[in-house]
């Protein structure tokens, strides 16, 4: 438990969970852009790139909400596979959720189906569980 002074954010963010953080967005980038690619060809992504980028700030803006309040960016994440797995799990269900009712809006195109919610949460844990599991590997 933090003291006094220290700020909630300040317990949930350590600056040693960097990589872990840009490994996530990375993972969490590169599976949206697969499905867009499979959904628009990759052309999409030079002829549209604001409707590709467009397609992932919904789940990578639940990530950055969910993902920090969870705790996936703390010092303990960023010492073992063991605490770091489990958290980013528990902050992707969030996240994912959130960027499901956020396409759900007139905000962002696409709409939601059944069959995409469930993709996109599967997808989504795919790449952060193994994204993780890999960093842990090569750091040790």
């Amino acid at each position: 438990m933090g003291t006094s002074n220290s700020s909630f954010l300040d317990e949930r963010v350590d600056p040693d969970a960097l990589p872990l953080a840009v490994g996530d967005f990375l993972a969490l980038a590169l599976v949206l852009t697969y499905g867009v690619v499979n959904h628009n060809g990759v052309d999409y992504l030079s002829t549209d790139p604001a409707g590709w980028i467009l397609t992932m700030v919904p789940f990578l803006l639940g990530w950055a909400v969910c993902g920090t309040l969870i705790g996936a960016y703390s010092a303990g994440a960023a010492e073992t596979a063991k605490s770091a797995i489990p958290l980013a799990i528990r902050g992707w269900i969030p996240a994912a959720l959130i960027g499901l009712i956020l396409r759900w809006t007139a905000m962002f195109e696409g709409g939601v189906e059944v069959v995409f919610a469930v993709v996109i949460f599967v997808a989504g844990l795919v790449a952060l569980v193994g994204w993780r599991w890999l960093y842990f590997k090569i750091v040790g």
